[in-house]
This record gives structure tokens, C-alpha cells and sequence, in this order.
């Protein structure tokens, strides 16, 4: 019969990777819960489809997102269950600082009293080592990056150094109403001694699948690319503003002067990867990416036990990673939906292939066995599921974590 996809998306590299396969299109066909074996949807349809208690997923069916997916990929939720896992640690007498992935962050307005006062705290000790005298509402003083919970592409971001500038966040300055509402903003301190290259600021996208939660399995490509700046970076007060120097991404970037049509201002991972160990050396730069999997790992067991896991689910994370002057990789966001739109050839060409990937890992031969035996490699049509190959290695994919024995 074949394997039947739906896609909510108009993306090229998903519709080609479906057609390549043979997979036949029912997406235009009337909604039928049974009528699909793979939906690639919205957030909006996720959503839409696990709210539905009558509907009943068959063991077959995959869809690209869990229930719940936000608790990671929205910015304040994320925070929250970063700091609770850290709280968590720290009462099973293990050390917090092990779960230093992310900067100070405050989410806003909730926590306006507890952020204007590290506020002031940060900057008086910043003023104390230049010499000067403490900082007020009013003065000048450290750098801190404001972005709104659920907003993707840089809309909305924006750099403070004053608590005057975000006075309409203080609770105390909103009605009841808002006070707890979606709009939320989270306040981190900025990176202000980002790593340069080429003395422009960068962030990196890593590509990250998780298969399941309970037990935890995710897979990690080597398909990821540096985000790079137009304008050279400058700490300096007078250039906050200037969003060509501070916010890597690529939606606000293109509509710079010093945009790059020709490489989209992207940097392959593995090009990054090589200029590290020629600048840094070798011992440094793995330790570098090391780390990285280390902060995506603490990331996800922080909502482990928040996440719903449903075994018709899978996540394709877009992890943004900045990395500070001392090699420290420090996590800045998690998209559930990483932008699939392309502005170069090479940028078609592993965005194509992440997916591709990411199709091999969550419909395994055993999945394929069930749903469209015929797609087999003819060797593999009468072989029993569990003499199939222990997958560690699926293209640009390694698998990073399987708990699935300890869990058993």
C-alpha cells in the first residue's frame, strides 16, 4: 500500500524528501485520524490532536512533536524547569553548578523584584571594578538581553543596561489581568564576552532528535552551522541598538547592508569546527563540543520528567548555542520547529539531509516492517525485528543518549 504522509508545511526539503521515498501525499485528502502512517504538523494541529479524547493514534503513527513540547522550546518554561532540575540536584546532593547552561535569567513580570535587584547588584560590582560608584534606576550599568517567551526569528529582542528602560514590566506598573499573562518576557544577562570570528559575533544551530523521553534517546548531527553577525562586534553603550551586531538571526540579519547572499552569513559546523582547532587546538575544541552535548543533555533531563512522552512522537530540536571567549557553550534557546526555509544551495542541502536523516531515525525497519513491508531491503524482508542492526550512526545523526536499558 505504501507508507501516507501529511505536511502542514510547504517546505521543499520536506516535500522532497517524502516524494523521494515513494511515500504517497494524502495531506489534501479529507481528515481521516486512520488515513495517515507519518503527519509532519503545526504546533497548532499537535495541539488540535492530542486535545481530542476520542482520537486514538494506531501503534504505527508518528507525528513530529510531543504533547507538551513547549515546556522546552518556550523561553520562560524552559527557564523554570531549568532551575528546578538545578534545585532538584542540589537537594539529591549532587553540585547545581554542573547545571550552569544558562545565563541569569528572570522571567518577567513575575520576577521584576528578584531581577531588579541582581540588577543592581551586577552592576554595582561592575561599577566597584572600574573604579566608579554604584548604579540607580537611572545609571548605566550592566548589559542584560530581553526577548518575549514565545516569539521566534529576534522579533521583539532588545538590549537594556538601565532598569528605567523596562519599568512597564515591574508588576506593580500592570493590571491583575496581565500580570500573569502569555506575554511574557525573559531577561538574561548578555554574553558580553562572546568568542569572535573574524571579530563578529556568532551563535551555532545544532540539530537534535529525541525519539523518546521515558526512556530518554536523542540523537545529535554534525549538520549544524555558525550564525554570523554583519557588523563587527562592540561592547560599547552607544551601539545596544544596532541589532546587525548583537542578534545572529538570520531574519533580521538579511536585511542588513553587509547581508551575504552567497553564503546566507552561515558557516558550515564542520569548517567552524576545523578553524577552532587551528586557533584554540584540537584538545580544546573537542572539549568544546563535548560540552555542547553535555549543556543539550542537561536541557532535556530538566523536563524529562514534564514532557508527556508519547510513543507516536518525536522532536527535531534547533538548539541555539553561543560560546563565550573562554570556550563555555551557554544555551540560548530550543526551537521545536527550526527553519526550514533556505536562502543558499548549501543551506538546501543540509537542511535537506537533516531531514532525511531525521526520517531514517523514527521509521526504523521495524516501523517499516509494519507499515509498508515492501519498502524493506529485500534481505531484510524475512528477518525477525530483533536481529535488526543496533542503530548508533544514521547519516549525520549519532546517537548521544539511550537509557533504554536502565530504564528497563
Amino acid at each position: 500500500m505504501g507508507v501516507r504522509w501529511k505536511c502542514d508545511l510547504d517546505k521543499p526539503v520536506l516535500i522532497s524528501n517524502f516524494r523521494r521515498r515513494g511515500w504517497i501525499d494524502v495531506t489534501s485528502e479529507v481528515d481521516d485520524t486512520d488515513g495517515w502512517d507519518l503527519w509532519w504538523a503545526n504546533v497548532q494541529n499537535i495541539k488540535a490532536l492530542f486535545a481530542d479524547v476520542l482520537t486514538r493514534l494506531q501503534p504505527h503513527q508518528r507525528v513530529n512533536h510531543f504533547p507538551n513540547h513547549f515546556e522546552l522550546t518556550r523561553k520562560d518554561l524552559m527557564v523554570k524547569n531549568i532551575k528546578r532540575y538545578q534545585k532538584q540536584i542540589k537537594r539529591e546532593g549532587g553540585n547545581p553548578d554542573d547545571l550552569d547552561i544558562i545565563p541569569t535569567t528572570f522571567v518577567l513580570p513575575q520576577d521584576y523584584m528578584l531581577f531588579a535587584e541582581e540588577f543592581r547588584r551586577c552592576s554595582q560590582q561592575q561599577h566597584q571594578q572600574a573604579g566608579g560608584a554604584g548604579s540607580s534606576g537611572g545609571v548605566v550599568g550592566a548589559t542584560w538581553i530581553m526577548k518575549p517567551s514565545s516569539r521566534s526569528q529576534g522579533k521583539g529582542i532588545f538590549l537594556i543596561n538601565r532598569l528605567s528602560q523596562i519599568k512597564q514590566w515591574s508588576v506593580a506598573s500592570l493590571p491583575p489581568a496581565l500580570r500573569s499573562g502569555a506575554d511574557n518576557y525573559v531577561v538574561s544577562r548578555y554574553i558580553d564576552n562572546p568568542l569572535l570570528i573574524g571579530g563578529k559575533k556568532f551563535d551555532m544551530r545544532i540539530y537534535v532528535v529525541v525519539t523518546s523521553f521515558k526512556p530518554l534517546k536523542v540523537y545529535m548531527s554534525r549538520l549544524g552551522f555558525g550564525r554570523f553577525c554583519n557588523v563587527k562586534y562592540s561592547a560599547e553603550v552607544g551601539e545596544l541598538c544596532n541589532e546587525f551586531m548583537h542578534l545572529t538571526n538570520v531574519a533580521i540579519q538579511q536585511h542588513g547592508e553587509d547581508y551575504n547572499e552567497q553564503h546566507g552569513n552561515k558557516w558550515p559546523l564542520d569548517l567552524m569546527r576545523l578553524y577552532l582547532e587551528g586557533t584554540r587546538g584540537v584538545e580544546a575544541t573537542d572539549r568544546l563540543f563535548a560540552d555542547i552535548e553535555g549543556v543539550i543533555l542537561k536541557s532535556l533531563r530538566a523536563c524529562q520528567n514534564i514532557i508527556v512522552n508519547d510513543r507516536h512522537c518525536f522532536e527535531l530540536y534547533g538548539y541555539d548555542i553561543i560560546v563565550d571567549v573562554n570556550l563555555k557553550p551557554w544555551l540560548i534557546e530550543v526551537n521545536a520547529s527550526p527553519s526550514l526555509t533556505t536562502t543558499t544551495q548549501a543551506d538546501r542541502l543540509l537542511k535537506h539531509r537533516v531531514i532525511s536523516d531525521t526520517l531514517n531515525i523514527v521509521t526504523p525497519p521495524d516501523w517499516l516492517a509494519i507499515t509498508d513491508p515492501a519498502t524493506l531491503p529485500p534481505e531484510m524482508r524475512d528477518m525477525d525485528a530483533t536481529e535488526y542492526a543496533f542503530r548508533e550512526q544514521v547519516g549525520s545523526m549519532r546517537l548521544i543518549c539511550d537509557e533504554s536499558e536502565d530504564y528497563q
